[in-house]
């Protein structure tokens, strides 16, 4: 249960379950589009191993898909096969071994998966005889937007094949060793597509009322949880609303009563985003435009929340820990274009952390 200490801050250790994190820094899971049959290698390696040399408490590796058709592109991380499981393991000790907690964030991309490379010219969609899959699925047969396949509409038995997809990812990523799971449940991937009524409209179990939309989530977490070790962590990130006012959609009231759902069925904290579900509903992004969602959450359903969303500045970030709107501040860009951000940000606010043995020499090096 979260509780307005404004004695918390930025490089206050964070306890969750048997985990501890050395402070409220987290590397939100950023996809890299590096990888070859989902199979891990050097450049996740170094990425994801510099950001835990860099300092940070939480390094989450990107969306890693539990079946290969739920990869966002052909070069998307997955853990589908038992195959996949060696390199991440590496990952997950390079991390741990440089301080910080090694996190996996498990996705399904659903009506949005086998799409172009995002630095690649063209389209997005991504046809079979270019490399893509087909059909994607989801839970209705609505397609994303103009030019995206119509996806297949998922029957109950094959959405009970994907849940135990999840189960299964869960094992693998236990025996890799990370020490968190992160369940992608917004962006417009599979479940955010369950949960909202802009994308399903079954009429059966698993669509109408939030109740039914919501149960493929609560399936999930429950199936995870039957895999994962009770002391580690389970987090689950979600689009706090859909950013869309003219017809029925997801809702910041709606991500209240999931979070309550999922907290009593294992889920420790809710990494707060937003938006995705439309390419036309674009979000007004702002430097902690997403903020305000984390601190609804975390008030409303008494759970740990992460904000983030266009945070870059230390003193800014200090904020949102210190004064109870977030237990836990995400970074993306501000992390890619400084791995070292944590170590920085300390001494901006006047903390003393300590340094890799190697890098004591530039310890008290002035940084521009």
């Amino acid at each position: 249960m979260p509780t307005d200490d404004r004695a918390t801050g930025l490089f206050t250790p964070l306890r969750v379950r048997g985990v501890t994190s050395r402070n409220r820094i987290m590397v939100s899971p950023m996809c890299q589009y590096s990888s070859v049959d989902g199979l891990a290698n050097d450049w996740h390696l170094v990425h994801l191993g510099a950001r835990a040399v860099g300092g940070a408490g939480l390094v989450v590796a990107e969306a890693t898909a539990v079946e290969a058709r739920g990869r966002i592109s052909p070069a998307d991380l997955g853990i589908w096969s038992d195959a996949h499981v060696p390199p991440l393991a590496r990952i997950a000790r390079s991390i741990e071994r440089n301080g910080a907690v090694p996190g996996i964030q498990l996705a399904h991309a659903g009506r949005k998966a086998s799409t172009k490379l995002p630095w690649l010219p063209g389209p997005r969609p991504l046809a079979p005889a270019d490399g893509g899959w087909s059909p994607v699925v989801a839970p209705s047969p609505i397609p994303f937007g103009e030019g995206f396949p119509v996806p297949h509409e998922l029957t109950t038995g094959e959405i009970a094949d994907i849940i135990a997809a999840w189960a299964a990812a869960a094992r693998r990523a236990r025996d890799a060793g990370f020490k968190l799971i992160e369940i992608h449940a917004g962006h417009g991937y599979l479940l955010h597509e369950f949960f909202s009524p802009v994308a399903n409209q079954r009429t059966d179990g698993y669509g109408g009322s939030f109740e039914r939309r919501v149960r493929i989530g609560v399936e999930v977490v429950d199936a995870i949880r039957g895999e994962w070790p009770s002391d580690l962590p389970l987090f689950m990130r979600i689009s706090a609303t859909d950013w869309i006012d003219d017809r029925p959609s997801w809702t910041l009231a709606d991500s209240i009563a999931l979070a309550r759902l999922v907290r009593d069925r294992g889920v420790d904290l809710i990494d707060c985003s937003s938006g995705s579900m439309l390419r036309s509903a674009a979000p007004p992004e702002s430097p902690g435009y997403q903020v305000p969602f984390a601190e609804a959450i975390r008030r409303e359903a008494g759970v740990l929340t992460a904000a983030v969303g266009v945070i870059t500045h230390a003193t800014q970030a200090q904020d949102i820990v210190a004064t109870g709107k977030a237990d836990v501040v995400a970074l993306a860009r501000a992390m890619l274009v400084d791995p070292y951000w944590p170590l920085h940000a300390a001494r901006t606010l006047g903390v003393d952390v300590p340094w890799p043995d190697q890098y004591l020499r530039a310890k008290n090096t002035v940084v521009g």
